[in-house]
């Protein structure tokens, strides 16, 4: 299988890693870094450790650059599954603690109108992340997908490796399951 003629210019870079060019690996992590870090931070809520998680999968996909062939999919993909493992070897680990500090908070809004507004609006996520905490892992990763990377459904799908139909089932049946966990102050 050959990658489509988008998939290509991603996959051609890799074909150049693999050949020892460190300049298209660094077109790569350009490219992916946001998605990749978006990805850690919602799972995460914590920027300094997305942040350390987010390179720790650019450095470990350096490593593995060679081992990797296409499969049909976009090179981001195998990017978001070694961050994914990142997360999951982390939340195992001992030092794994759920906090939040007050700055982080502060930073999810993207607007202040006053000290008010901003204290509904930290309740207000504080009440979706537990709520979506509650939602089965394929749920959370639909929502956080579709939500906040703004990845579209076939996009959605590709990544999940799913087809459209059900990637928009599993929204719909998400986001059912929020409007029923969230207060009805927070709807």
């Amino acid at each position: 299988m050959e990658p489509s003629p988008e998939e290509g210019g991603t996959w051609t870079l890799v074909k150049r890693c693999q050949a020892g060019d460190l300049a298209a690996f660094s077109e790569l992590y350009e490219k992916y870094h946001e998605v990749v870090y978006r990805y850690v931070l919602f799972r995460m809520g914590d920027r300094t450790l997305a942040e350390d998680l987010t390179q720790e999968t650019f450095v470990r996909a350096l490593r593995r650059i060679g081992s990797v062939s296409y499969q049909g999919r976009d090179i981001g993909a195998w990017f978001v599954t070694i961050a994914r493992n990142l997360i999951f070897d982390h939340v195992k680990s001992s030092r794994y603690r759920l906090e939040s500090t007050t700055s982080e908070i502060v930073d999810y809004s993207p607007t202040t109108h006053g000290p008010e507004q901003q204290v509904l609006e930290n309740a207000t996520n504080d009440e979706l992340r537990i709520a979506i905490a509650k939602l089965n892992p394929d749920q959370q990763e639909c929502i956080q997908m579709r939500f906040l990377q703004g990845l579209s459904v076939a996009e959605t799908a590709e990544r999940m490796q799913r087809n459209e139909g059900a990637v928009k089932a599993l929204q719909h049946r998400a986001v059912r399951r929020l409007a029923t966990l969230l207060p009805d102050g927070v709807r």
